[in-house]
């Protein structure tokens, strides 16, 4: 099985696109990240949903989760505050992780050997015309299961 046949509509946005709307549009679709594009539309990174979260613990409970006990829980807030009037390429992770990309006539273990190697949840499908859409490890999972 081709990439293309697997791949799915997905969601984007640019480096431009506003951080709060993005982290929203992850949240509501329950998304393992987004696809980030420049302003040609060519995917040049992705918003890992797992980096997202890094936003709602102070870097030093990061390096001591052993405080994180003594904290509030006001979270939602926390992430409104950081995020508001940013962009996505202002939050990324720095340095921003590599696209994984797979060309449309990548076969199934083509595309699982890439997002392993990448460690990424999602890679993008590329054709000549350009972004085919998403395979997320969930797909790659649920074709796997199905065969």
């Amino acid at each position: 099985m081709r990439a293309e046949k697997i791949a799915e509509e997905f969601p984007v946005v640019t480096l431009n696109s506003n951080a709060l709307d993005a982290v929203r549009l992850l949240a509501t679709r329950r998304l393992p990240g987004l696809v980030v594009t420049d302003t040609a539309g060519i995917p040049v990174t992705i918003l890992p949903a797992s980096q997202v979260v890094r936003l709602l613990v102070p870097p030093y409970v990061q390096e001591d989760p052993s405080l994180a006990g003594v904290l509030s829980e006001s979270m939602a807030d926390r992430v409104a505050d950081k995020l508001g009037g940013k962009t996505v390429g202002e939050v990324l992770p720095k340095p921003p992780p590599d696209m994984a990309t797979v060309k449309s006539d990548d076969t199934i273990v083509e595309v699982a050997a890439i997002m392993a190697r990448s460690r990424s949840p999602l890679v993008a499908v590329m054709s000549g015309e350009g972004l085919v859409g998403v395979i997320t490890a969930a797909r790659i999972l649920e074709v796997a299961l199905a065969h």
